[in-house]
């Protein structure tokens, strides 16, 4: 069997917790498993980084961040390679352009191309583990790159691709993928499997358990993840193709955001080519935008209503007055004071009726509902952010996930 594992931040953050790392490499390589490892930076440092290029410049360009902030994951590659090595275990670290991350040029937000895995495929089958930087490669020129941030998830999921590994486990300082929050719903229960495309959406409402790209190259070469604590030796969730799941119930899980905002733009032409005009600078700005309602014209006029995170807002606000001016549009409304939750399910493709379900019991606890948007395998609502935890508990409930599901 041939494994790669992959280790955040916390699991690497101090001498002692490297060591509880190295346990858990060489108990695999006790079983006759052959490791590779993937690395983030020790917890903090990537921020102390951010911090100190800042005391020099406050813009500092692409390509030195990518120099600078690459030496986080390369200084615990080192130290987890350091530490095997005094147990007698043959390690070699690797930073991401030695292990043959080949990556786009974009600095501070690369892509990666390809993975060169035959040497690492050598040292796996040597018995010897490599220990490799995550979130970063190198360009065709020579260049460092890094990912952006959460790129060490995606790191470890294109090698496990390139060296043909069996899993990919992710170890965290969580133990897996619960239906919803724990701190705010007790009764979570955490999940034996999720599929690819669950897992996508819990991760795009925020669930910062794995980032999303590393999803979505899982999904594409059907890449098993096993999301796993790397502080309590207990199964986690296995992240799976759907037909790889047991039938499931419609609803696996409630998720959330907090980080959300609404705006509306009204009276503005009804033209072809008015939401391109609207939703074209705000995209240029670099704004993300999810839920969008447009309203039915009349007399020729229209509204358009989105959100964008909150971070955002007031960029984005900006600009909508902006193009308001612009179009002769009647004005603009805005709400910082929003939330978007969330069922999920690829259940819901066999189960009619989950949407409604959800507008009852929320009808029931007197939560107004704003927006509304739908997938095959979710139904997002926008409310009130005040009314964020009575609409979680009460749809977990409702949805019999306060029992285990899976």
């Amino acid at each position: 069997m041939r494994v790669v594992q992959k280790f955040g931040g916390t699991s690497v953050g101090s001498i002692e917790r490297i060591k509880k790392t190295a346990d858990i490499v060489q108990a695999e390589l006790e079983r006759g498993v052959q490791v590779a490892v993937v690395v983030s930076a020790m917890s903090g440092e990537t921020n102390r980084l951010l911090a100190l290029a800042k005391e020099m410049s406050e813009q500092p360009k692409g390509r030195e961040m990518d120099a600078l902030l690459a030496t986080g994951e390369q200084v615990s590659a080192a130290l987890l390679a350091i530490e095997l090595q005094a147990r007698g275990i043959a390690a070699y670290s690797y930073n991401g352009g030695q292990a043959g991350f080949v990556t786009s040029g974009d600095h501070v937000r690369a892509r990666i191309k390809h993975v060169e895995g035959a040497h690492l495929i050598a040292h796996l089958e040597a018995g010897e583990v490599p220990v490799v930087t995550g979130f970063q490669g190198m360009d065709e020129k020579g260049n460092i790159t890094t990912l952006g941030r959460g790129g060490s998830d995606t790191s470890a999921v294109a090698l496990a691709v390139a060296v043909d590994a069996d899993v990919c486990d992710i170890y965290t300082d969580v133990d897996g993928i619960y239906t919803t929050d724990p701190r705010m719903v007790p009764k979570a229960q955490k999940m034996n499997q999720i599929s690819y495309e669950e897992m996508l959406e819990f991760a795009s409402l925020g669930a910062k358990v794995l980032q999303t790209r590393s999803v979505e190259l899982a999904m594409r070469f059907q890449m098993p993840l096993h999301l796993r604590s790397s502080f309590e030796p207990v199964q986690g969730t296995m992240v799976v193709g759907e037909d790889e799941t047991m039938e499931r119930a419609a609803v696996s899980g409630v998720a959330y955001n907090r980080d959300e905002a609404k705006i509306t733009i009204m009276g503005i032409p009804d033209q072809p080519g008015i939401a391109a005009n609207v939703f074209g600078p705000i995209a240029a700005a670099g704004v993300n935008v999810d839920v969008i309602v447009q309203n039915v014209s009349e007399q020729g006029f229209t509204d358009i209503t989105f959100t964008v995170p909150r971070s955002d807002y007031k960029q984005t606000m900006g600009i909508m007055h902006m193009l308001c001016e612009q179009m002769q549009g009647r004005v603009v409304k805005g709400d910082d004071g929003v939330a978007k939750v969330s069922v999920i399910g690829v259940g819901m493709r066999s189960h009619a009726g989950v949407a409604k379900d959800m507008f009852d019991v929320l009808a029931k606890e007197g939560v107004n509902i704003q927006m509304i948007t739908t997938s095959e395998i979710k139904v997002t609502v926008v409310i009130e952010e005040k009314y964020i935890e009575l609409a979680v508990r009460t749809l977990h409930t409702a949805f019999g996930l306060d029992q285990a599901n899976s």
